[in-house]
């Protein structure tokens, strides 16, 4: 019995490890966004793709590494993902222009893609299900660890060192990550079937060459070629969920989508993650240009918002397993809401720092209570056999709506603002903040429609 719980408490910390990493490298750029900025003498839109690239990949690549695990081992596409991840680490921090950076952290998306679902699927493999909702709170809040120590850290090696330092840290992380997960991780599949190459390659190409073109929408002027090329991978897409309907072993087995919790799981998780994202991408952009602080200060000041998770995210988890799904991911998204529409409300270009701190509390306590819920009613509504493939369909949804939330910040930011001057650049924050807490209230009709598999 004690080498049980020994293991178990392993598997809690080694599957937390790559969703540590993996949402590690999404956050601590983002206190050195400004310093790449002007490293590089780029835009704010060029500096979206630093952030975009990798989320983008990820979501690309995804399900096509969650098959790979499902047939040859979780365990197995979990390490191989944590090398590439390291690997890409170091190409990000060679780069010496914008590019060469955007490339490296393509890289890294890859390693990146299967690092999140496999945890996720080794973990709910591995606990009961009456103990998930507590075990993927933790994990939560220990992966979420990397929302505190990613833009603090992030802003102490920007003030100390600089910004190519950030990815440096990654490779001693990653590499005893890789040596004791084989260890103490155990092995799993699910679902054996063999992958087909034409639904990989459309998956990969319709996802990429979408997310690739709204990215786009957001430069100064609209090219013929992002159109038609956004046209086409629609196309694809749709070619993709048609070969989905008819395909003896789907990808993505379209009957998930019939439950109303899967499909408004995911949804309400796609829009809980749009309004972070959005967030996470100008919140220290902000804090440094209008408030007049270095990285390192930034950082600190984020935490009130990033600090509830690991806080609370535990929490919420055995709230899950009490009360339910739904009232929790509700009440989450509504406290998110919330937060965001006060800082839209309280901030202006002369405004104390101090009137943005409880509404940033309430919105990391309405991220931390939704996110484990979400996760659970999605994982929930499966066989568990199924759990890989849809951990998967979760994860993509998640970082879609980061990529797709990013973008629409930025739109929203320059159609109000500008980074010319500090008022502009305050008008632009508000309204993107205002397009944060529209995403989280619209996430609220869908969490309405999950029914609790907790009791």
């Amino acid at each position: 019995m004690e080498n049980k719980q020994f293991n178990s408490k392993w598997i809690l910390i080694l599957t937390s490890v790559g969703f540590f990493m993996s949402m590690m490298d999404s956050m601590i750029i983002t206190t050195a966004s400004t310093a790449i900025r002007t490293d590089f003498h780029i835009s704010v839109s060029q500096l979206q793709w630093a952030l975009n690239a990798y989320n983008i990949t990820i979501a690309a690549v995804l399900l096509v590494g969650v098959s790979l695990g499902e047939r040859i081992g979780r365990r197995h596409i979990y390490n191989i993902g944590m090398f590439i991840f390291t690997v890409g680490s170091i190409f990000c921090a060679l780069s010496n222009n914008i590019t060469m950076l955007i490339i490296s952290r393509i890289v890294e998306g890859v390693g990146a893609s299967v690092m999140t679902p496999m945890s996720m699927a080794i973990l709910t493999n591995a606990i009961p299900a009456s103990k998930r909702g507590k075990a993927l709170g933790i994990w939560s809040g220990i992966g979420g660890l990397a929302l505190i120590v990613g833009p603090s850290l992030g802003g102490l090696i920007v003030a100390t060192l600089a910004w190519q330092w950030i990815f440096w840290i990654n490779v001693p992380v990653g590499v005893i990550a890789i040596y004791l997960s084989h260890k103490l991780l155990p092995e799993s599949t699910g679902n054996s079937e063999r992958i087909n190459p034409l639904d990989a390659i459309l998956i990969i190409l319709s996802s990429a060459g979408i997310l690739w073109a709204l990215s786009e929408m957001t430069s100064a002027s609209l090219a013929v070629t992002t159109i038609i090329l956004g046209g086409v991978s629609l196309l694809l897409g749709v070619w993709f969920v048609l070969r989905q309907k008819i395909e003896t072993n789907p990808m993505i087995p379209l009957q998930y989508f019939k439950s109303m919790t899967f499909t408004g799981g995911n949804v309400a998780t796609f829009l809980l993650y749009a309004a972070m994202y959005g967030v996470v991408f100008f919140l220290p952009q902000f804090l440094q240009v209008v408030g007049k602080v270095d990285s390192l200060h930034a950082g600190l000041e984020i935490l009130p918002w990033t600090g509830t998770l690991v806080i609370v995210a535990p929490f919420a988890g055995k709230a899950v397993d009490k009360f339910g799904e739904k009232s929790i991911a509700t009440m989450g998204l509504i406290f998110q809401g919330v937060g965001y529409l006060f800082i839209n409300f309280f901030v202006t270009a002369s405004s104390s720092y101090a009137v943005m701190v409880i509404p940033l509390a309430l919105a990391g306590v309405g991220l931390s209570m939704a996110g484990p819920a979400l996760q659970k009613a999605v994982l929930g509504a499966v066989d568990p056999i199924a759990i890989g493939k849809a951990s998967g369909v979760y994860n993509v949804f998640r970082l879609l709506g980061g990529a797709v939330g990013t973008t629409l910040a930025v739109i929203v930011f320059y159609k109000f603002g500008s980074i010319v001057n500090v008022g502009l650049f305050t008008n632009g924050f508000r309204a993107a903040m205002l397009c944060a807490a529209g995403f989280s209230m619209l996430g609220i009709i869908f969490s309405l429609q999950i029914k609790n598999v907790s009791q």
